[in-house]
């Protein structure tokens, strides 16, 4: 594998390939990779020619509030992962090369993005957009890959990129998780012990809902208020936000029908936000009906 760190020499790198008819595959990231990251890298390596992981630790999507310099990074662990993963190429270019002057042109979706995280952190989506459509530009991929467990990440980019009509694939990949059903996050790294053994709350509540909706509950306030009161019964949990929405928009819902439904969690533990969500079908949802 190939470490890159400037725009000019990953285009120079990958136009050979390009011209030789080889398919790129992009696994954008901003790295302290776990095995999540590597599902997608063993994706985007079971399809294309060539994989390209890019590390970039995004300023544009972080907040006044939020600290840039506290995410974390281990750029030497994460090279030895995408070597043992397959991968090609790790562009990990610097700000400055990547925004060698403010940037003023934004990418924005901003229905998708000023909805749920995008309610309480504004800007964050725009950040995003415009990161990914760069990395798309520099790239050039012919699929790009995105977990589900950023749920609404991953619609507003198939929405950038179906309104722009950007020459990629979207692809995402199902979210992997802990042997107790947690997440992988990069997140997870900032939980303390007992924090993290109590966050075992946040797939046991995705559980929890699908057995309400097997069982009938159809009243979407009914459910959201279910859910989070199973989720604070765990002391440490803070659930933030327990929301029912349409998979595709994100438009809250007035009612459970037979389509399928979102089901996004939002839930604090300390200081660390996690991140959830499952996609719901009442035809099909799982459990005996509650009697």
């Amino acid at each position: 594998m190939e470490t890159i760190t400037t725009i000019a020499d990953l285009r120079a790198r990958l136009s050979g390939h390009r011209r030789a008819g080889k398919t790129i595959g992009l696994v954008p990231t901003m790295g302290y990779l776990h095995v999540g990251h590597m599902e997608l890298v063993a994706r985007a390596r079971a399809a294309n020619d060539i994989v390209v992981v890019s590390l970039f630790v995004n300023p544009l999507q972080f907040g006044a509030n939020e600290d840039l310099t506290k995410y974390p990074r281990d750029l030497a662990r994460d090279q030895a992962m995408l070597v043992e993963g397959g991968a090609d190429f790790l562009f990990a270019p610097g700000v400055s090369d990547m925004y060698p002057r403010p940037m003023e042109t934004v990418v924005d979706v901003p229905t998708l993005g000023s909805e749920l995280e995008g309610s309480v952190r504004p800007g964050h989506f725009a950040g995003v957009a415009t990161v990914v459509t760069k990395l798309f530009n520099i790239v050039q991929p012919d699929r790009a890959y995105f977990g589900e467990k950023d749920f609404q990440q991953l619609q507003i980019i198939r929405r950038m990129v179906e309104d722009m009509a950007q020459p990629v694939e979207v692809v995402g990949v199902p979210t992997v998780r802990e042997a107790d059903g947690l997440a992988c996050s990069s997140r997870n790294v900032y939980l303390t012990p007992a924090e993290r053994a109590a966050a075992a709350i946040v797939p046991k509540a995705l559980d929890e809902a699908e057995r309400l909706i097997a069982g009938g509950v159809m009243d979407v306030a009914a459910l959201e208020k279910a859910v989070g009161d199973f989720i604070a019964s765990e002391p440490l949990a803070k659930p933030e936000v327990v929301a029912l929405r349409d998979p595709e928009t994100l438009h809250e819902l007035t009612e459970i029908s037979e389509k399928p439904v979102l089901l996004l969690l939002f839930i604090r533990f300390g200081s660390t936000k996690l991140l959830d969500n499952r996609v719901f079908s009442p035809k099909t949802a799982k459990f005996a009906k509650v009697a």
